[in-house]
């Protein structure tokens, strides 16, 4: 199988045919959208009319993106057992995401996560706050998916990066500015059944070549590369670095602005629930995948093809899928892969504009006095500049290793959107200094530890030794911005907030007064 020659790098044809088709449809559905969009609660959260079932579907397909599909199949290919850590981490952040926030978001919050941290806390600094932690979050997360949506293209079809990027900003740019959260969630769940589907199929063909025993496939894993492919240490080496990369990966899952909007389009908190069931069940099916393809690259790719084609590991899932299901089926993974980086983009873009729109321009700016078509028309200005914005980070970044940025953008969401919005819904005597310097502590806090960790100051400038020892800062910047948050909030009493928790409280848990 070592004599298996790919493909990957040259125009696929019928990567190209799917890829068309998928757009065709999914901007056919955002003109069905188009017309039921022109409310601020349509735009921003498709009007409360998405079921649990099918908002579960969105959320899966909102979070399992191309990183996680490409980049998973990839470490585990090359590094073997560790990269179940990124599954486990990635699927553990679900449970606490259905048992502590999803019930009381939605009976809070209106259309983002900032009006649960806010409300009965005074608005202006809050939400000033909480858009700083939000837009970083987005950010960084958007310079990954742009520049791997470049890179990816360029080896599947052949086309130029900078055509690849500005074709993804474009059609995730339609999708926000015409359909809303509506064409947004549907894009996501056709993305969610295609990406379910593709890797089931792959993970069938690939176990028939072990006679359907995964055991067996573990077994020839062992027998080619050794057993320390089934053991821990393979990638993660020191353990202080494991258990801060876990914490960025599980509660980093519960402060993602474009994950938390979802709870916002269903009509109840039964719903939120139910759709954070299903989400989850999606989700650890799919990273169950992941490993399986890992190993099946592994063994019937193997280790000298996939870093010959990618160093990184990450085209290990395309190679497998063209070792054992040919070119077309290559062609079909590859146009799933296109298209969960623009169902992704899209999530990113219509948060950004939320924040953008309904946490800044009418609750800062307006002091919440606006009417709903100027809020609509002030959110579709800004996602056409947030789709400018990712346009631009992603051919400034050309070339740049960015690989460090959704560890970033996860250390972010655990540091200071995390912190903020449990404290602002359990703790009665948070207070909005404490909200402020929470969030701002954590983002900035996250932001400078990496700066100075092995995966900038080591990899990308090139220094011999790093200031900062762990490569994920999650566990100083998450534990440093609960610590202040309580520190100032004690120093900073506040009586309206304290009185105001009481009605807070039914609303939390009976939902009493909910949108």
């Amino acid at each position: 199988m070592e004599t298996f020659q790919t493909t990957l790098g040259q125009a696929n044809i019928a990567s190209i045919i799917i890829f068309f088709c998928f757009v065709a449809i999914t901007l056919g559905i955002t003109y069905w959208a188009a017309k039921r969009t022109k409310t601020t609660s349509e735009f921003y959260a498709a009007d409360r009319s998405i079921s649990g079932f099918q908002n579960g579907l969105a959320l899966s397909g909102d979070y399992m993106s191309a990183a996680s599909f490409l980049g998973i199949a990839g470490m585990v290919a090359l590094k073997g057992y560790d990269g179940l850590i990124y599954s486990i981490g990635f699927l553990v952040g679900w449970p606490l995401v259905m048992f502590l926030i999803a019930e009381p978001l939605r009976n809070l919050g209106k259309f983002t996560f900032a009006d649960v941290v806010a409300f009965r806390l005074r608005q202006k600094p809050v939400r000033v706050a909480s858009s700083i932690g939000s837009l970083m979050t987005i950010i960084f997360y958007l310079i990954a998916q742009m520049v791997g949506a470049g890179a990816l293209i360029q080896i599947l079809f052949g086309l130029p990066y900078e055509s690849a990027v500005v074709i993804v900003g474009l059609v995730m740019v339609m999708y926000v500015l015409f359909g809303g959260m509506l064409a947004t969630t549907w894009v996501q769940i056709i993305k969610a059944v295609l990406l379910l589907g593709g890797a089931t199929f792959l993970v069938i063909i690939t176990l028939a070549h072990f006679n359907f025993n995964p055991i067996e496939l573990f077994n020839q894993a062992s027998l080619k590369y050794g057993d320390a492919v089934l053991a821990p240490g393979g990638f993660v080496t020191n353990p202080w670095d494991a258990i801060s990369l876990g914490i960025a990966l599980i509660l980093g899952t519960a402060g993602l602005p474009h994950i938390l909007m979802r709870f916002f389009t269903v009509p109840d908190a039964k719903q939120a629930r139910k759709s954070v069931f299903v989400a989850t069940g999606f989700i650890g099916y799919f990273y169950i995948l992941t490993f399986v393809i890992g190993f099946g690259a592994m063994v019937l790719v193997g280790h000298d093809i996939i870093t010959g084609v990618d160093k990184g590991g990450n085209m290990a899932a395309l190679l497998l899928s063209e070792s054992v299901g040919g070119q077309l089926f290559l062609g079909f993974i590859a146009a799933v892969a296109f298209a969960t980086i623009l169902a992704v983009v899209a999530g990113l873009t219509l948060s950004g504009a939320s924040t953008l729109s309904h946490d800044l321009y009418v609750s800062v700016f307006k002091s919440g006095k606006t009417d709903e078509a100027g809020e609509v028309r002030v959110a579709k200005i800004a996602t056409l500049c947030i789709g400018a914005l990712a346009i631009l980070l992603g051919l400034v970044f050309k070339g740049q290793n960015v690989a460090f940025t959704v560890g970033l953008a996860f250390a972010i969401a655990a540091s200071a959107n995390f912190p903020s919005l449990v404290m602002s819904i359990l703790w009665k005597k948070y207070t909005t200094q404490g909200a402020v310097w929470s969030i701002l502590t954590g983002a900035g806090l996250a932001v400078i530890l990496i700066f100075f960790s092995p995966t900038v100051w080591v990899d990308i400038l090139h220094y011999e030794e790093a200031v900062f020892p762990l490569k994920n800062p999650a566990l100083f910047s998450m534990t440093a911005s609960f610590l202040v948050g309580i520190v100032v909030s004690l120093l900073t009493k506040e009586k309206e907030a304290q009185d105001k928790f009481e009605d807070e409280k039914l609303r939390t848990y009976l939902g009493i007064g909910a949108e």
